[in-house]
């Protein structure tokens, strides 16, 4: 199921991934992508809280089957203590108190061999009260289970025959054997949730480096697409901002010569008139000059005139007066 659920996130990254290869500056890709991006989150929070949840079951069930191995044992030993309180001398009967069958599908099986092997004993003491199951123990550990505990055992247990001690020695080497395989099976069973434990949070954690690795590289890509489309955009910008001044030099160039040209022309406009005032100042002056003369000349011409009357009334007085 993790496996699917990676599958289904890395085809999520992928699909994400394909569309990065050609980005569109249009709303429509922008609001698809954030789409895509919301679905590849969702779906990689989604499985970080599974594999919370069921990391904290395994805490619960391993709480649980701790708590019931310590419930067994205190059962074991109110078992055993009310056991101790029976005549000295007399072996209980083989307890009849089966073995809780919810505990024995979740405890190991040498735990329970334990349990069971305890109610046909007659308890931790082995049917024996507390006073001579202590100096038996006593003895037998200063003795370190040698059989030449026996005599100074019977010196201490007053009432029992050396048949008693042998049959209880063979009944505490049983119980040591049963005691060592319980408590190497409960060591192992630890071991091995620690493992599951460990193993699922391995697992959690190498598919989280996984995804933390591969939504790096995809923000590597996206970084690096942006980058590019970055430079690819300024590039853009600086070949219009190249090919705006080059339309700008050119305009003002076009536009320094249409002015230079229209400087000329108005300045061929200004000779033309200085030159056209010229010619009429000169035309004017020139008949000013003639009609002067003209005037002159009519002034003279009627000046001549008047004398030739004169002269001829002069002439005409003359020839009367010498008739």
């Amino acid at each position: 199921k993790i496996l699917q659920q990676l599958s289904k996130i890395q085809n999520y990254v992928k699909r994400l991934q394909q569309q990065l290869k050609d980005v569109k500056p249009t709303p429509e890709f922008v609001d698809k992508l954030k789409e895509m991006m919301e679905e590849a989150e969702n779906a990689i929070n989604a499985f970080k809280e599974e594999q919370r949840q069921i990391y904290e079951r395994l805490l619960k069930e391993e709480k649980i089957a701790i708590n019931e191995i310590s419930v067994f044992e205190r059962k074991v030993g109110l078992w055993a203590l009310g056991s101790s309180t029976t005549k000295k001398g007399l072996k209980l009967p083989s307890a009849r108190v089966s073995v809780d069958k919810t505990l024995e599908n979740h405890l190991p099986e040498e735990v329970v061999e334990f349990a069971r092997f305890l109610q046909r004993a007659g308890g931790r003491q082995g049917g024996w009260d507390d006073y001579d199951y202590q100096n038996f123990l006593k003895v037998w550990t200063k003795h370190k289970g040698r059989l030449s505990y026996v005599d100074e055992a019977l010196a201490y247990l007053c009432g029992r025959t050396k048949e008693d001690i042998e049959q209880h020695d063979g009944w505490y080497r049983e119980f040591l054997i049963f005691h060592e395989r319980k408590k190497e099976s409960i060591k192992k069973w630890k071991e091995k949730q620690m493992q599951e434990k460990g193993g699922n949070l391995k697992e959690k954690e190498e598919s989280e480096k996984k995804l933390k690795e591969k939504w790096l590289q995809h923000e590597e890509a996206q970084k690096q697409k942006t980058e590019e489309e970055r430079r690819r955009q300024q590039a853009a910008i600086e070949a219009w901002k190249k090919q705006k001044a080059i339309e700008f030099a050119t305009e003002q160039a076009s536009q320094l010569k249409l002015e230079e040209e229209k400087e000329k022309k108005q300045q061929k406009e200004r000779q033309r008139r200085c030159q056209m005032k010229l010619l009429l100042e000169r035309y004017t002056l020139q008949k000013k000059e003639k009609e002067e003369l003209q005037k002159l000349e009519e002034e003279k011409r009627e000046e001549g005139e008047k004398e030739e009357r004169k002269r001829i009334a002069a002439e005409e007085i003359t020839k009367f007066q010498e008739r």
